[in-house]
């Protein structure tokens, strides 16, 4: 499937979707692969919920297929809650990015969406970089960037959560073109 956004006669981006899995049922990860240029990627999660509430979206870079759990993690983000004041964090030498604040495990939960974009992924002399955007029905948003700090060619992205499993969601995956 592809899709162009047109407007006063350019092409504005176009999206190829590359893999997409929905989860029904609880599972321990979702795996996402097909890199395979330098283009960007853009990852789309949607209607996540954890099977234990309070659980955080986390995040693996995957080669050749295979997670990697190494300590090559950095990232910073912004927490933007609608009630309360801004607030900043980063952390360095992870093995995993932590990707979201705490979701509740009702299907009209806290949770709305996650945009991810992926850079220099496929480009083994370069580190991988991620931006990203989550937005909670709750008028709360975190916005960040991440990097993985190993040079190697980066295949895919593996998502799970910090506890228990990932009970429902949509995890689409588009090369950008």
């Amino acid at each position: 499937k592809s899709s162009l956004l047109w407007t006063k006669g350019w092409y504005i981006m176009g999206l190829v979707q590359v893999a997409t899995t929905t989860v029904t049922s609880a599972v321990a990860s979702v795996t996402l692969t097909g890199i395979d240029s330098d283009d960007v990627y853009v990852c789309y999660v949607n209607k996540l919920r954890p099977s234990t509430s309070g659980a955080d979206l986390q995040c693996r870079v995957t080669e050749s297929g295979t997670a990697n759990s190494t300590t090559n993690y950095d990232q910073a983000y912004k927490f933007m809650p609608s009630s309360t004041s801004f607030s900043n964090s980063s952390s360095t030498n992870l093995n995993k990015w932590d990707l979201t604040g705490s979701i509740d495990t009702s299907a009209s939960g806290n949770y709305s969406a996650s945009i991810y974009y992926i850079y220099n992924a496929n480009n083994s002399s370069e580190y991988t970089f991620l931006t990203w955007e989550n937005i909670y029905t709750a008028s709360n948003g975190i916005y960040g960037g991440s990097v993985f700090t190993s040079a190697s060619s980066v295949n895919g992205l593996q998502f799970f959560m910090d506890t228990g499993n990932i009970s429902a969601g949509t995890f689409t995956f588009y090369k950008v073109v």
